[in-house]
């Protein structure tokens, strides 16, 4: 037979694998590109000029090989606020209720506060700062992982790049394979970070049947950490997966030790869906910060940007002092497959063997 991991998106992007790491280190997208996958770092965190030098830095090491920026598009925040001005916004019931965790759990303040709100989701123009970056390097991807790139697809097709939007809902995947997006991600429940409400095995064919005949590649996100994964999702239709939690724990990884020791001990129900973090529903491996946002004490939980503000201080405290009873990170529900930190390409090479295995087991029978 032929070979069942060469999918249309493998021709799209002149790779060996279809496997997708979205990942926040630029280390572990060098070893997945340069491992026959692909990667998509997320920079939503960054500084324009950090962007920049984290996007020479890759290119410099990859061999001319294709790669993908990951940012946030919102367009429920303020249009430009500075961090100051978001901070006043705060409601004082709020504020004291973040200073009360902090006494209960004696969290650290961070060592750089007040010099960590850079989140791309604080307001449009942040946003849209970064994004110039993406637009002036003319990165080969670039990927909405929060919003729709809907506006944005001229200017990049202009340059010559691809556009990937991330859909939590069938509607979603319909509006933007119309407006000329090049590639769709369905993203589960299942899926670490800001996901939607509908499982990936229900939202994976739907999306696949509503690109069916437009030569949109579909990429399956959320919860997939295996080989059996993979080819769960391309049984499903899909061209590839995106993958996220699978690197946080690998040996190239700059997660800090002691969260990595957390994350390879987490099983699925260790994870939580909430929006007490950012305002967005989430999901993240719970914490005290979730506890007590879930308690009948706590006040309404503030809308986006301003808990993102809100929560910062208590996890880049618990981050700074390795403070693993504290910590929290983005998880998915396949955080349980997540048992070692090895190499990132062993992971690779793992997820493709025991994807082509299912397939011959299959073809044998």
């Amino acid at each position: 037979m032929s070979n069942p991991l060469h999918t249309q998106l493998c021709d799209k992007l002149g790779i060996e694998y279809p496997v997708v790491a979205f990942t926040h280190c630029k280390d572990v997208a060098v070893a997945v590109i340069n491992a026959g996958g692909f990667a998509v770092l997320g920079e939503a965190l960054h500084t324009p000029d950090q962007i920049a030098a984290d996007i020479k830095w890759i290119r410099e090491r990859i061999g001319g090989k294709p790669f993908g920026i990951d940012l946030v598009l919102p367009s429920s925040v303020p249009e430009e606020k500075t961090v100051d001005e978001l901070l006043a916004m705060i409601p004082p019931e709020q504020r004291a209720f973040e200073q009360s965790i902090k006494r209960k759990y004696d969290v650290p303040d961070p060592k750089i506060a007040p010099d960590i709100h850079h989140w791309g989701g604080l307001d449009q123009k942040r946003a849209l700062d970064q994004l110039d970056v993406v637009f002036d390097e003319r990165v080969p991807v670039f990927a909405s992982g929060l919003g729709s790139p809907a506006f944005l697809l001229k200017r990049a097709h202009e340059l010559g790049m691809q556009v990937w939007g991330l859909v939590g809902k069938p509607r979603q995947a319909k509006k933007q394979i119309a407006a000329g997006t090049d590639v769709i991600i369905a993203q589960g429940y299942d899926a670490a970070g800001h996901t939607g409400n509908i499982g990936t095995f229900s939202i994976v064919p739907q999306v696949v049947d509503a690109a069916r005949g437009t030569g949109v590649p579909v990429i399956a996100a959320g919860g997939v950490t295996t080989g059996r994964h993979l080819a769960a999702a391309l049984a499903l239709g899909a061209d590839g997966v995106w993958t996220g939690s699978l690197w946080l724990a690998s040996r190239e990884s700059d997660v800090n030790l002691p969260l990595k020791e957390r994350l390879i001990e987490a099983e699925t129900e260790d994870t939580v869906y909430s929006n007490c973090i950012s305002g967005y529903t989430m999901r993240t491996t719970r914490c005290p910060w979730h506890d007590e946002w879930g308690s009948d004490a706590a006040p309404a939980v503030l809308k986006p940007p301003l808990q993102m503000i809100l929560s910062s201080n208590y996890i880049q405290g618990s981050l700074d002092y390795q403070r693993k009873d504290l910590m929290t990170e983005a998880a998915g529900q396949g955080i349980h497959y997540v048992t070692e930190m090895k190499p990132a390409r062993q992971i690779l090479s793992d997820i493709v063997e025991e994807a082509l295995d299912v397939f011959d087991r299959f073809a044998s029978e």
